[in-house]
């Protein structure tokens, strides 16, 4: 009797154990799955940003002369305006003079460039319907006139463009001094006018912006980085000439106005381009 169920239980645990080992090999039903990139996202080389300027590192600033990047909002008979004259460049304060809105506000003005006559931007807030008249000078370190021209003004308040004449031209490595005045007395020479001034410099791209220049797939991609490599004056010319040339473009608007408020110029920034 012992014998048959010793016989027994052997068997019961023979057949049980592979039941077991089955069991424990089989996958679990609900195992988690890898979690899948999502589609349709645009990468971020895809994506169009709006044109933002940055200082270059090099150099640490164009010169040791402090600039203006707008001028009184009245002075020498000039009549009052909403918005002061102002030149369309960089600024990085040095010293604020005052809190009032008609005084200017001196540091490092001016910026960049790769062309060998570049334009100037100013917002201009006189017509040419008053008795008023504008210079535009450019000097060289020295202080002699590389250009000296009388400008003229737009038939309404507006953004205007000054480029070099044919016989002025700026060199790779130099600083030069740009001025534009504005005089409202005729009769007095000697009266002082209403004015900005800044520095420009001449340089070459580098081998690594010029690649992603000409990789650039539109305009405005390269205007993103030139403003992304500190240079401005191209920057901006390049934005001016695609407004001038799609004026009814609701994204070039925006490039510029981008463009301006990174310099802190959001009071022009929605000003019109005049002739």
């Amino acid at each position: 009797m012992k014998w048959m169920l010793t016989i027994a239980l052997v068997l019961s645990s023979v057949t049980y154990y592979p039941a077991k080992v089955t069991a424990q090999t089989q996958q679990p039903a609900t195992t988690k799955q890898p979690v899948q990139p999502t589609k349709g996202k645009t990468s971020p080389q895809q994506r169009t940003s709006r044109p933002v300027f940055v200082w270059s590192k090099t150099p640490s600033r164009l010169s040791t002369i402090s600039g203006r990047r707008a001028g009184m909002a009245s002075r020498d008979n000039c009549p009052a305006v909403p918005t002061a004259l102002t030149a369309l460049v960089p600024l990085q304060e040095e010293q604020r003079v005052s809190k009032q809105t008609d005084k200017p506000i001196s540091g490092i003005v001016g910026g960049l460039t790769t062309s060998e006559r570049p334009t100037f931007w100013f917002y201009v807030p006189y017509t040419q319907d008053l008795t008023v008249s504008a210079e535009f000078i450019l000097q060289d370190s020295a202080g002699n006139d590389i250009s000296r021209n009388a400008i003229a003004l737009p038939p309404k308040p507006g953004v205007i463009g000054v480029s070099l004449p044919s016989d002025a031209s700026l060199q790779v490595g130099k600083t030069y001094r740009w001025y534009l005045k504005v005089r409202c007395n005729q009769q007095q020479t000697a009266s002082v006018p209403i004015y900005v001034e800044g520095d420009i410099q001449r340089v070459n791209l580098d081998s690594r912006v010029m690649q992603q220049s000409e990789a650039a797939v539109s305009p405005q991609q390269k205007v993103a980085i030139y403003a992304a490599n500190g240079i401005w004056f191209d920057s901006l010319t390049m934005l001016a000439q695609l407004r001038q040339k799609n004026p009814n473009d609701a994204s070039v608007a925006w490039d510029w106005q981008s463009l301006l408020q990174s310099v802190n110029l959001d009071n022009v920034a929605t000003a019109p381009l005049v002739k």
